[in-house]
């Protein structure tokens, strides 16, 4: 069984920093892609930033400069560095783990960002 923990949501004021944490139980390696995706009051999920088991990383246009996913296949983590952050960075940002068939889904953690 799959299970992904977040980590690091918090309140900051805009132009500070972030980092989420994303701890996999489970063999890592199995996952073809790793990712975060967050979702703001009344709106749909969205991608923030995924990254392969081949290290290929993809950016949403509007974090891209800013955000930096990156992954530690020893500690079974991804993490996603948030930097310079906008009051439109507000939202629960949740952690995705894709294998050749399946996804997983953690339970999300807050960030909220003051202006």
């Amino acid at each position: 069984q799959v299970q992904l923990v977040e980590s690091g949501g918090d309140l900051v004021q805009a132009g500070g920093s972030l980092r989420l944490s994303c701890a996999a139980s489970g063999n890592i390696f199995s996952f073809t892609a790793m990712g975060w995706y967050r979702q703001a009051p009344g709106k749909q999920r969205e991608l923030v930033a995924t990254i392969t088991s081949g290290g290929s990383t993809n950016y949403a246009d509007s974090v891209k400069g800013r955000f930096t996913i990156s992954r530690d296949n020893a500690k079974k983590t991804v993490y996603l560095q948030m930097n310079s952050l906008r009051p439109e960075d507000t939202a629960v940002y949740y952690c995705n783990a894709k294998k050749i068939v399946g996804a997983y889904w953690g339970q999300g953690t807050q960030v909220t960002v003051s202006s």
